[in-house]
C-alpha cells in the first residue's frame, strides 16, 4: 500500500511538473512573442532553417532575432524566395507579408511589429513608425498625406487605421493596423516595381512621336483626298455659273464656268465648292449646279 502511494505522489508530482513547464515556458505570453507569416502565393516557411510547415504560419517564438526564409510551393516555380531578418519582441505580435515576384526589383510586402512606448505619451495616443524600401516613399494615414519615409508619426488615435505608402515608378502598398494606446506600431515596406510606370518625360515624348505619326497619316490621307475630289458644272438657267470670292452669293465675281466643265475642288464651306479654273483663277460654286465625283 506504502509502495502505491509513493508511485502516485511521484506521478502527482511529474504531473505538476509538466503544467508547470507548459505554462512559464510554452503558454506564459510574457516570455514568448507572436510571429504571424502570410505570402502569395503559398510558400514553405523556414525559421532559422529548420522547416516549420508552409504559410500562412502562426507561432509563439522567444524573444530575439531570426531568419525567416520563404520558398514558393506548387507550379510557382518562377517566383523568386524570400529571406529576412524578424525581430521578435516578448509580449509583441511581429506580422509578416510578402508578395514574391519574379525577380526580388517586382516582390514586395512588409513587416509590422506592435511594441509598447519607451516614453508613455501626454495624450492617450499611439505612435507609428514607417521606413521604406527604397527610401523616400510618401506615407498616407487614412487617405491623409503624412509626410516623406522614414517618419515617426506622434499622437495616433489608438483604434483601426489605413497606412499606405506610394513612391512614382512603383505599386502602392496599404495595410490595415490597429494602433493601441501607449504602443507603437512599427512597419517596413517594401515596393514592388512597377514596369509599366512611364516618367513624364518618356509620356511627352511617346505622346509626341504619336501626334507626329497620325499627323502624317492625315497629311496623307488629305493630299490623296484632295486630288482625287472633282465636280462637274450642271446646266444653268442663264447657261453660266457664277464663280465668286467668298461662298456666298454675295460674294464677288470672279469669273464664269460652263455645263459640263471639269474641276477638282480643295474645300467645300456651306454647299459651296472651292475650284481652280484652267486660267489659275481660284473661287467658290454653288452647290446646287455641280455634281460631285472621285
Amino acid at each position: 500500500m506504502k509502495r502505491k502511494l509513493i508511485v502516485l505522489g511521484i506521478l502527482v508530482l511529474l504531473f505538476a511538473v509538466f503544467v508547470l513547464v507548459r505554462f512559464f515556458v510554452f503558454d506564459n505570453p510574457g516570455t514568448t512573442g507572436r510571429l504571424k507569416v502570410l505570402s502569395s502565393p503559398t510558400a514553405g516557411i523556414f525559421i532559422d532553417n529548420v522547416a516549420m510547415g508552409k504559410t500562412p504560419y502562426e507561432t509563439r517564438l522567444k524573444p530575439g532575432e531570426y531568419v525567416v526564409k520563404l520558398i514558393p510551393e506548387g507550379e510557382d516555380t518562377q517566383t523568386v524566395s524570400w529571406s529576412g531578418k524578424v525581430a521578435v519582441r516578448e509580449n509583441a505580435l511581429t506580422y509578416v507579408s510578402r508578395e514574391m515576384g519574379t525577380t526580388e526589383l517586382t516582390s514586395a510586402g512588409e513587416i509590422l511589429t506592435i511594441v509598447k512606448m519607451e516614453k508613455t505619451p501626454k495624450e492617450k495616443t499611439g505612435q507609428v513608425s514607417i521606413e521604406t524600401e527604397p527610401t523616400g516613399a510618401i506615407v498616407f494615414l487614412d487617405n491623409d498625406e503624412k509626410g516623406v519615409a522614414p517618419l515617426i508619426l506622434d499622437e495616433v488615435v489608438p483604434g483601426d487605421h489605413e497606412l499606405a505608402v506610394y513612391l512614382p515608378g512603383f505599386f502602392r502598398r496599404s495595410q490595415k493596423i490597429n494602433v493601441i494606446e501607449g504602443h507603437v506600431v512599427k512597419t517596413m515596406f517594401k515596393l514592388g516595381l512597377d514596369k509599366t510606370y512611364k516618367t513624364l518625360d518618356a509620356e511627352l515624348e511617346e505622346n509626341k512621336k504619336e501626334a507626329s505619326k497620325s499627323a502624317e497619316v492625315s497629311a496623307e490621307k488629305n493630299t490623296d483626298a484632295k486630288a482625287s475630289k472633282s465636280l462637274t458644272i450642271l446646266e444653268t438657267p442663264t447657261g453660266f455659273l457664277n464663280v465668286r470670292e467668298d461662298p456666298s452669293t454675295s460674294g464677288k465675281k470672279v469669273t464664269e464656268v460652263s455645263p459640263g466643265d471639269e474641276f477638282a475642288y480643295t474645300e467645300e464651306s456651306g454647299g459651296w465648292y472651292l475650284i481652280k479654273t484652267k486660267e489659275g483663277e481660284e473661287g467658290w460654286v454653288f452647290g446646287d449646279y455641280v455634281e460631285l465625283s472621285e
